[in-house]
């Protein structure tokens, strides 16, 4: 990644403080850090200031630091990194300084307001996870790349959903996979196989598929930094009237979701788009969760479809849309698929058949 991509993103955060009529901005936020400056390591903080740039770590990430932060100075020190700005000065007094309210702890923001008791800490919310929620090229690049990969392991470990395999055999397969081909998994691969598959995020087991279960698939691989998502829901051996009903419902609810997901729409309308069709076939008791997600840095990010959900839909947002039905003790269907917000529509990234797999 150049650095003139986060050159571009740090003059973008100085319009939004300005905007926000604030001096400055504390970073804590290991995801955050690592959009604005490019830092991947476990430990760091970034001080946004009229002043200056700076990040702070300790010694463990000299290398490292010197490798990846683009725009800040680095101070490295084995005090806290509380102390180093203190003892080099990097915060001029009676400075309007936000910090990540959804971030800091009580105990941090505590000793951040005895530190520097003469700065004006002001709270903010989402200001760099709405910033990073609008995907640039690179990014966009990295996303295609991590949805390929997701959608090749996909087709590898259909030879393995057959009776003789368990779910554990299937999660910890694609995993290693994931990690062979791109930067590892995006999250912990639900496999969930009959009766499990009713559990939204179940845990995989030792249960061995067979013939009538549904298998609810949600894995994805991660490349560059960023997560796809994808889920699909074959079914071993026959598939039944009621597979197909349920299968159908939701692969419908799912198309009437993307059909009108653009920009300029509201997230609420989304879900509704797939909420009030599956009401309408009388399981919307059975739809139990938001109708997607963004994508990024973190596999839930900014913004997301859900029914009290205020956001508006922005061009190059990538978004999931990822409608289900469960139905307890007998299983459950969700389609999952990850698309990049156009003005006149979405691109839908994934490759992977979303008919009705039936596995002999």
């Amino acid at each position: 990644m150049t650095e003139n991509i986060y050159y571009d993103r740090q003059h973008k955060l100085k319009n939004v403080l300005s905007e926000k009529n604030l001096d400055g901005l504390l970073i804590t936020n290991l995801t955050n850090i690592r959009y604005i400056c490019g830092f991947t390591g476990s430990a760091g903080t970034c001080l946004v200031t009229p002043s200056g740039q700076y990040f702070i770590t300790d010694g463990r990430y000299i290398e490292q630091s010197k490798d990846q932060v683009k725009g800040f100075e680095r101070y490295i020190d084995m005090d806290t990194n509380l102390s180093i700005i203190k003892k080099n000065n990097l915060l001029k007094k009676d400075l309007k300084i936000g910090f990540e309210g959804d971030h800091v702890n009580y105990t941090l923001y505590d000793a951040m307001q005895k530190t520097f008791s003469d700065i004006n800490w002001e709270s903010t919310k989402m200001i760099l996870e709405d910033l990073a929620s609008i995907k640039d090229k690179t990014e966009l690049d990295a996303l295609r790349t991590a949805v390929e990969i997701t959608d090749k392991v996909y087709e590898e470990i259909l030879p393995m959903l057959r009776p003789g395999f368990t779910e554990k055999q299937v999660a910890n397969t694609m995993v290693s996979k994931y990690r062979e081909y791109g930067d590892g998994e995006a999250y912990s691969p639900i496999v969930a196989t009959g009766p499990n598959g009713a559990l939204p995020h179940a845990i995989p087991t030792d249960r061995e598929f067979k013939k009538g279960d549904f298998i609810v698939i949600d894995a994805a691989a991660k490349y560059g930094g960023y997560h796809a998502d994808m889920t699909r829901t074959p079914v071993v051996g026959e598939a039944t009237d009621k597979h197909h009903e349920i299968y159908a419902i939701v692969k419908e609810a799912q198309k009437r979701g993307w059909d009108i997901a653009k920009a300029g729409v509201a997230c609420k309308d989304v879900d509704a788009a797939t909420r009030d069709y599956i009401h309408e076939m009388g399981y919307g008791d059975y739809y139990t969760h938001g109708t997607g997600h963004g994508l990024g840095l973190e596999i839930h990010t900014s913004p997301r479809f859900s029914p009290t959900s205020k956001d508006i839909l922005a061009e190059n947002n990538v978004m999931t849309i990822e409608p289900g039905i469960y139905i307890a003790g007998w299983g459950g269907v969700r389609i999952e698929d990850d698309v990049i917000i156009n003005q006149a529509g979405c691109e839908i990234l994934n490759k992977t058949t979303k008919d009705l797999v039936v596995l002999n």
